[in-house]
């Protein structure tokens, strides 16, 4: 199947609600064009310098969501353009976000990675620090950020009974934060789901799905 169909037969599944993210990370430039001439304007990278790369070469309508683990020192490399960082894990990250967002006079959107999976070897923030963290003065008066959900991995299994218990417990968590009126929370989605499960992490509330090796084959 080529990369067009292969998106199509993926949207076409899709309810409305939900946006396809395309994993591009280590595809060229020419398979990410036939994505986007095929209607694809949402694409995402686990390296900061790669998408970097990809921003400099490809159209300007094109919205680049940093999906991978983000170090402090490479948030002054995508300030300026990007759309959504995903997975976003501490104060101290979120701190600098504010910095280079208000630095480039943009405000950006970003989700807070929950931690969700069995494995410790994932990111992110557990009830109890996300609790901490939402109460914070300092986090509650960030002007250039504005965090538009939560974001979690399930653990990496083939038992679809806990993949689909982690998914409902970060849908669980959405809702009770989503009554919370924090300034910086305007919570509208819930990125869970990859290429191998991202149809039960509909079933259970995602409104993003993150699809890679589906739309442009195994990687590289």
């Amino acid at each position: 199947m080529s990369i067009p169909s292969n998106l199509q037969k993926i949207k076409s599944s899709l309810p409305d609600h939900v946006t396809l993210v395309a994993v591009s990370k280590t595809k060229p430039v020419s398979d990410l064009m036939e994505a986007y001439n095929a209607g694809q304007r949402i694409f995402g990278e686990n390296k900061v310098q790669e998408m970097t790369e990809k921003w400099e070469q490809m159209p300007k309508d094109i919205q680049w969501h940093m999906i991978g683990h983000v170090q402090t020192n490479k948030v002054k490399f995508m300030a300026e353009y990007v759309s959504l960082i995903h997975g976003v894990d501490s104060l101290k990250l979120l701190q600098e976000i504010n910095k280079q967002a208000q630095k480039n006079d943009r405000i950006i959107d970003c989700l807070l990675q929950i931690h969700i999976a069995e494995e410790e070897t994932k990111f992110g923030f557990d009830e109890q620090e996300l609790e901490v963290l939402l109460n914070l003065t300092e986090f509650q008066e960030m002007k250039n950020i504005r965090i538009l959900g939560l974001m979690g991995m399930a653990t990496f299994t083939n038992n679809q009974d806990q993949i689909k218990q982690e998914f409902i417990h970060l849908k669980a968590i959405f809702d009770t934060i989503q009554m919370q009126s924090v300034p910086t929370l305007k919570l509208s989605v819930l990125s869970m789901g990859m290429s191998g499960d991202y149809k039960l992490a509909i079933d259970c509330g995602s409104t993003m799905i993150r699809v890679g090796s589906s739309i442009f084959g195994e990687r590289n």
